[in-house]
């Protein structure tokens, strides 16, 4: 069974995750609230509508190589998450989204206004938290909120003249996704006082296991099922959106692939058509590029865990990465 989405957990460890967790959600909710009750009501808009809460669990399971009873890990945790949930409002308004983990998102309930600002505000919550943490923290939050906006830039410019898309895609999703899930491991191991082994370690990994999962939400949105996934497929193709599968499939030099690559540079309004497209893709070449190419990485990230000492922390992360590869199947 999954627990955490991660399966094969010892029962210590899940019951070490649990506490943390707990720990994590109460300052989240408490670390959020201000003085005005329009803010305090659109910050707390999305941290109520749940998610995966990935990055405070890579903090929790990355500090399990030092003491994880710090209470510095928790501030840490949730510094990762507030990160994350600012980077969701100013997502959605450039995407123009109108959904958000379920619920409406701010800028449809609110207007792109609101919410730009929230996650400013959210912003300014992360790093009066990081304060207390200390200026290694800020430092390493800078650094990453750095590697964000450029893989935001980059991802809006695209790819230069004579740039390969699909490596320029690659950079993106690295800045945007795999930074700050590298931040996260590395946020745990660090107020832990984990080793500094250790610490370039979880580093190395949470990169890499970023860059999987994002890479799998691309494929999942080419080949689930919306029963199985939780997720409606074609998304992305609904945006306009480039992924790694449609990018190769841009790439193709095939005549066969002409009018395919004609629908897929812009978006798809029609259900119908995207059906059809979906249909395609799913018996593409394309496909099956993409997932060896995230089987790749997953193995890439279980490698770069070799220098981590045999315990549940170590079982955990390596389960970690055959949860990334199962869920794109």
């Amino acid at each position: 069974m999954a627990v955490f989405g991660i399966p094969n957990l010892s029962p210590d460890l899940e019951r070490e995750l649990g506490r943390g967790l707990i720990q994590v959600e109460e300052l989240l909710a408490s670390h959020i609230k201000g003085s005005f009750p329009l803010v305090e009501e659109t910050s707390s808009h999305l941290v109520a509508a749940g998610g995966k809460r990935l990055r405070p669990l890579l903090t929790l399971l990355s500090a399990q190589f030092g003491d994880p009873t710090r209470y510095d890990v928790i501030k840490a945790a949730v510094a990762a998450e507030l990160t994350h949930l600012a980077t969701l409002y100013h997502d959605d308004v450039m995407d123009e989204a109108t959904m958000r983990r379920g619920v409406e998102s701010a800028n449809a309930r609110w207007g792109n206004t609101i919410a730009i600002l929230t996650g400013d505000y959210l912003f300014a919550k992360c790093s009066a938290l990081l304060a207390q943490l200390g200026p290694e923290a800020v430092r390493l939050q800078a650094e990453t909120f750095e590697r964000l906006v450029i893989g935001q830039i980059m991802e809006t410019q695209g790819p230069g003249p004579g740039e390969d898309p699909l490596e320029h895609y690659l950079r993106v999703v690295a800045d945007k996704t795999g930074s700050l899930i590298a931040t996260s491991a590395r946020y745990g191991a660090l107020f832990s006082g984990a080793s500094a082994e250790v610490t370039e370690t979880v580093t190395a990994f949470g990169e890499k296991i970023g860059i999987a999962f994002q890479l799998a939400d691309d494929v999942i949105d080419i080949s689930s099922d919306s029963k199985e996934s939780g997720k409606t497929p074609g998304t992305d193709l609904r945006e306009g959106v480039p992924t790694l599968v449609t990018l190769r499939v841009l790439a193709s030099t095939s005549p066969a692939d002409r009018e395919l690559q004609i629908l897929l540079r812009a978006p798809i309004e029609s259900e119908e058509t995207i059906s059809q497209v979906l249909a395609q893709l799913r018996v593409h070449k394309a496909l099956g590029d993409s997932q060896t190419q995230l089987l790749m990485i997953a193995k890439e990230a279980r490698l770069a865990l070799g220098p981590l000492p045999i315990c549940d922390a170590t079982s955990a992360l390596f389960s970690l990465c055959d949860a990334v590869i199962e869920r794109s199947n």
